[in-house]
């Protein structure tokens, strides 16, 4: 019987490694210039972690069990949350703010479908301490240069949720979450219907719906007409004189909520081509959820990009390190080795281990697209020098071991 993988999750061969390495490569060299530093959770943690920040609901999302001690544990669906549990465990003393960020993967039981898998891998970053618009631009300029060293330009909408609340003032928390996740799912007939149910005032009702549609460059102004000179609206304007001054580009849509009750201020989300209708490859915004977990009322902003969407499009090949195949007979086998360990400290080396004939070995080098052969044979040996073979031109030439060293690193031994 043949055991195929779990459903929703995948098998990544060395090829498809080498671009997701890559990519991956790419996105921490921008986080780490930028002042971000790693942090890694555990890949299990208390199914009480997730119910108290999502609602009971989530567990139907979950991949939970009881561990044999009885506990309810659950994999990770999103790692927001468990960094900001390992904050207030073990962070709450260090100098604010915290700039971190992470790479891991999540699992969430859901239907797979074309750019969702019960198994999927995040980038994220949190910035824990710092509230007002600095801390609000710099994250969505973060995620914009990641999405530009993928090769991705994005179309970034953003919003602030303050001034939607700042409308919903009248109603109870829980009816303003409700409102919040029909807003986000545009949901236009659930929103109408619980605006009813709730008997929400008229008044409140064609602010709301007014607000939610408004896009683009006169967006602010027009919610100024809307709502008056409220605080809220200048506070957004800070952001957005802030991104000018990145040179980030955007489109304010006041219709994004995000979903979910703990957001703020401060929403964004990034949507790039190609993906159909799953288009979303970046959210994020700023939130407080540390003092659910037991800390103090510290803000945060955060984004998470979805690094399986992005490679569904992401078209840049890394470029592979020149590797070369030494090619020996029966007599000169031994000898290769300490030529090989000497070479590896430089670039990939593929020694034969199964006994190959040396025009096997040379097949083999064509095969799997090595850049040089190293020809180790018995006049060779006699002579102390290798005959270096280029793999593309087919050109061969007699070289010293310190000479082929320099010819693939530009540097002398």
């Amino acid at each position: 019987m043949t055991i195929q993988r779990p459903r929703g999750t995948r098998d990544f061969l060395p090829q498809d490694m080498a671009r997701r390495r890559h990519l991956e490569d790419q996105l921490r060299k921008v986080v780490g210039r930028w002042g971000y530093q790693e942090v890694v959770t555990p890949t299990f943690e208390d199914l009480e972690l997730f119910t108290m920040k999502s609602g009971e609901a989530v567990v139907g999302e979950l991949y939970n069990f009881t561990d044999k001690g009885g506990r309810e544990m659950t994999l990770r669906p999103e790692l927001t949350a468990p960094v900001m549990r390992m904050f207030v465990n073990e962070m709450q003393a260090l100098p604010r703010p915290l700039k971190l960020f992470y790479f891991e993967n999540c699992f969430r039981y859901e239907r797979p479908q074309k750019g969702r898998f019960r198994e999927f891998w995040q980038f994220g970053v949190e910035l824990i301490g710092s509230e007002g618009p600095d801390a609000d631009a710099e994250v969505i300029a973060l995620a914009n240069t990641m999405l530009g060293v993928a090769g991705i330009r994005g179309d970034l909408h953003v919003g602030y949720l303050g001034i939607i609340r700042h409308v919903l003032q009248p109603l109870e928390s829980e009816q303003q979450g409700k409102i919040m996740r029909l807003v986000d799912k545009k949901d236009d007939k659930g929103l109408d219907d619980f605006l009813e149910e709730v008997n929400a005032p008229i008044d409140m009702r064609m602010k709301l719906l007014r607000l939610i549609s408004l896009t683009g460059g006169e967006a602010i102004s027009k919610a100024r007409d809307l709502l008056g000179p409220i605080p809220e609206i200048d506070a957004f304007q800070q952001v957005l004189t802030l991104l000018d001054a990145y040179g980030v580009g955007y489109t304010i849509d006041f219709g994004i909520a995000r979903g979910l009750d703990y957001y703020t201020g401060m929403v964004f989300e990034i949507y790039a081509k190609g993906l159909g209708a799953q288009k979303q490859v970046c959210g994020g915004g700023s939130y407080k959820l540390i003092q659910l977990f037991g800390g103090g009322d510290v803000p945060s902003t955060g984004f998470g990009l979805g690094f399986d969407r992005i490679m569904e499009i992401y078209d840049i090949e890394p470029v592979l390190q020149k590797t070369i195949v030494i090619i020996t007979t029966e007599s000169t086998r031994i000898t290769a080795i300490p030529v090989a360990t000497k070479l590896r400290e430089y670039v990939p080396v593929y020694l034969d281990i199964m006994n190959r004939t040396f025009k096997a070995q040379l097949s083999y080098a064509n095969n799997i697209g090595a850049r040089y052969a190293l020809i180790l044979g018995d006049r060779e040996v006699a002579q102390g020098l290798f005959t270096f073979k280029d793999m593309e031109s087919g050109t061969q030439e007699s070289l010293t071991l310190n000479e082929i060293i320099l010819r693939l690193t530009g540097e002398s031994n």
